[in-house]
């Protein structure tokens, strides 16, 4: 190996825990591009860890070139999906360069990948010989399909998943094609999957005594599966398929949108007896609520259309603010359907610090969405935004980190390596 490592990976402290966040002194290496990965390890880097993204010298993230929306030519998703990340280049199909990836392993806490399975095994990074110069290292691996099963070679992307996982499947309307949210939503649940694996890894290995790193295997298909809720027992026991609802769950009333007298959908949500009972006071209907029909969730259920027939005829008459401010006033579950502009203008998210200012290098500053969840003792945060250059960080990462000097980094950018 390269350079002298560090006895053991780095650690978090208390102190750098408040100041930098829950994760400070977790070293992580995101090899891989795209989506569900780099996705995971900007979570991860928001809550303080500090990560590596590895990218291919002459390949880098497609991810710098994404996206239907630039500014000042700059596609605006790769300072969001890259921030609080180090980028160093180095290509992994060379003897030399998988040497320079063992140093960076032994002093690392995660390696995470989403290539197609057995991409690392052709380059001689396999797990075992990962362990060999790391026994703790936790290896996150995020794929289509998974690791193992029939369909494990196959390339996966977000769509396929939430098509094949069920998620496409009960969207949209019935009879109508099942339609695909504009956003890649199979990669976000896949890379959360993966960040919740890496933390339970690593708490076994540091504090339950398990002393050793694995593997965390996630697929987008089963990623997008574990959303279904009671679909898989009311099919095993019922023999249910369940279908696209459109705007309603079946059974579920009133829980609906509406639209309101100024023309703005709102969402109305009085499913429970409790909040029936609200809501018909509200309406100025209040025998409603004894009324077999209506008495209770199963007979609503039963009348649905007829009772969210009731709640739409009484907000087409009321502008969505009067809806929203009587409704959540009396306790009922209301609010409107927002676009991005509102999400802006809406002053809770102002509070909750949801919309946060970053500079970006380049063009400057821009508002980027917020760190989720809030830690009160040890908050995550935004600490700078990506860097446009592949191998920004080469000379912090293999020649302060690594200890090599500038003759072998020459070397290296000579060959092609970094």
């Amino acid at each position: 190996m390269l350079g002298e490592p560090e006895v053991t990976p780095k650690r978090r402290t208390a102190e750098a825990g408040r100041r930098d966040g829950p994760l400070a002194g977790v070293r992580v290496l995101e090899l891989g591009s795209f989506i569900a990965g780099p996705f995971a390890g900007r979570l991860l880097g928001d809550m303080g860890a500090e990560v590596i993204k590895v990218e291919d010298p002459g390949r880098p993230d497609v991810l710098r070139e994404w996206g239907r929306a630039h500014y000042r030519g700059r596609p605006l998703w790769w300072p969001v999906q890259s921030r609080n990340k180090k980028c160093v280049t180095l290509d992994l199909r060379t003897a030399r360069g998988q040497d320079v990836l063992l140093s960076l392993i032994e002093r690392a806490d995660v390696v995470m990948e989403n290539f197609r399975p057995g991409t690392l095994e052709r380059w001689n990074l396999d797990f075992e010989r990962m362990k060999s110069v790391n026994p703790g290292i936790v290896l996150a691996r995020i794929s289509g399909y998974g690791q193992t099963g029939p369909y494990a070679t196959r390339a996966g992307f977000a769509v396929v998943s939430e098509a094949m996982g069920g998620l496409r499947h009960i969207s949209g309307f019935p009879g109508e094609p099942p339609p695909r949210m504009q956003i890649s939503l199979g990669d976000s649940l896949a890379g959360m999957f993966a960040v919740q694996g890496i933390l339970s890894a690593l708490y076994w290995r540091d504090a339950s005594g398990g002393g050793e790193g694995q593997v965390v295997d996630v697929s987008l298909l089963e990623a997008s599966f574990a959303m279904l809720e009671s679909t898989v027992p009311e099919y095993d026991r019922l023999g249910l398929v369940r279908g696209p609802g459109g705007t309603k769950l079946d059974g579920i009333a009133p829980s609906n949108i509406f639209k309101s007298r100024d023309d703005k959908w709102m969402v109305i949500a009085a499913n429970s007896d409790i909040l029936f009972a609200r809501l018909c006071v509200v309406m100025e209907r209040p025998e409603l609520a004894t009324d077999e029909r209506f008495a209770s969730h199963v007979a609503r259920g039963r009348n649905q259309d007829e009772i969210d027939g009731i709640v739409a005829a009484w907000a087409v008459l009321r502008d969505a603010a009067e809806i929203d401010d009587v409704l959540n006033e009396a306790g009922v579950i209301c609010g409107p359907i927002y676009t991005i502009a509102d999400i802006f203008d809406d002053p809770q998210v102002r509070a909750r610090e949801m919309l946060v200012e970053a500079e970006d290098p380049e063009f400057g500053s821009y508002l980027g969405p917020g760190v989720i969840p809030k830690l009160s003792a040890t908050p995550g945060s935004v600490r700078w935004s990506a860097t446009w250059t592949p191998g920004s960080h080469n000379d912090e990462i293999y020649g302060d980190l690594l200890g090599l000097p500038a003759a072998e980094l020459a070397s290296l950018r000579t060959e092609g390596v970094i």
